[in-house]
């Protein structure tokens, strides 16, 4: 049954692959990009789940700073038991091209003990980059997905992660992030995955489309392409290219091994050279077992108890079968099927063949 559902995931895999793709699927423009960004907040309004102060002390000290903002300053020696509010890193992604005013979504989590964060608000929060300015500002009521509940005697029962939450649309751009996308140089399309065809194949049908010479790949990875100037006209022009279809090329022949899931992916183009192969099974079962050994009856023993062992060896006799040349993957797993093979099995007949030398594919274990 697993072999054969890895069959059908590979050749569907495999057919996908031979179909043509559009640009914008396969490539990115180098530059137009995303960026990260990062905050530290409070989460206020908590019904008794937030931090427990007495053990995340930066959590007082940090609503300590937020109430000397608005005049209030607290005695010296205060110790303030506030578990309605929540200490929170605050992140959020910046889209390429966000102009100050749009609402971008940001998710909340928690760095210390609060047990949850569901009903909570989220005070202003400056949302910053790597270089440390500021780009966005969130504020706003979370969303969490996760819950829990707690009994009297200590039993507790959580559904899903109730100490992060989601904030659709909870902060606002305040600054764009610079590009280099109107600085009228050339063009440079980045593949997902580098091949030196498909890189090929993508020059050649931007230059089919548009006209020799526009477009010629720098490595197996980029494309780079004569383009407009003016930066309506680019933007005209990329959206013609990003609709272009390319057939990608193949891939190597690779088989990956998760041994920690038991998951095995057989690659399209895997081949396995002429051998032969039979793999058991040996079982060894240890059973102890305990006799009563009595004396006459009218004799001076003792009832006495003797312990004995039954030792039973078992080994499954497999047949062997053999693979011709120029062996595809649907050969492999059939082959396979017919010996009953469990994914453990065809996890150690996959690293046998590429010791081997039969197997004529990148073996990856992760």
């Amino acid at each position: 049954m697993f072999t054969r559902l890895v069959l059908a995931l590979t050749l569907l895999l495999g057919a996908s692959l031979a179909q043509a793709e559009r640009l914008k699927d396969i490539a990115s423009v180098a530059g137009v990009r995303s960026n990260q960004l990062i905050g530290y907040g409070l989460v206020v309004g908590l019904d008794g789940t937030g931090d427990q102060t007495t053990q995340s002390p930066f959590t007082t000290q940090s609503f300590n700073n937020m109430l000397k903002q608005f005049g209030i300053t607290m005695p010296e020696g205060t110790r303030m038991q506030m578990r309605n509010v929540a200490a929170v890193m605050v992140t959020a992604e910046l889209p390429a091209f966000a102009r100050p005013g749009q609402a971008i979504d940001v998710t909340v989590n928690s760095i210390s003990n609060a047990r949850s964060l569901r009903g909570g608000s989220l005070l202003v929060t400056e949302l910053r980059g790597l270089d440390g300015n500021t780009y966005a500002v969130a504020q706003g009521s979370l969303v969490v997905g996760g819950f829990g509940a707690q009994g009297a005697d200590g039993s507790r029962v959580t559904v899903n992660v109730p100490s992060v939450g989601r904030i659709p649309s909870g902060a606002f751009v305040e600054r764009s992030v610079a590009n280099n996308f109107d600085d009228g140089q050339p063009i440079v399309f980045n593949l997902n995955r580098a091949d030196f065809t498909t890189a090929n194949r993508v020059a050649q049908a931007i230059n089919d489309k548009m006209g020799p010479d526009v477009a010629r790949p720098m490595d197996g990875g980029s494309v780079v392409v004569d383009s407009p100037v003016n930066p309506a006209h680019r933007v005209e022009f990329i959206s013609i290219l990003e609709n272009i279809e390319v057939t990608p090329g193949d891939e190597a022949a690779r088989v990956v091994i998760n041994s920690r899931t038991g998951t095995i992916v057989v690659g399209q183009h895997v081949r396995v050279a002429p051998v032969a192969i039979t793999h058991g099974s040996l079982t060894v079962s240890i059973n102890e077992t305990y006799a009563v050994a009595q004396p006459n009856p009218f004799g001076l023993g003792e009832t006495a108890v003797v312990p004995g062992t039954d030792i039973d060896i078992e080994e499954d006799i497999n047949p062997m079968f053999e693979f011709a040349p120029g062996t595809t993957l649907e050969d492999i797993v059939r082959s396979v099927n017919q010996v009953g093979a469990s994914p453990g099995d065809l996890m150690a007949i996959l690293e046998a063949l590429k010791q081997s030398g039969a197997l004529r594919a990148q073996l990856v274990v992760i």
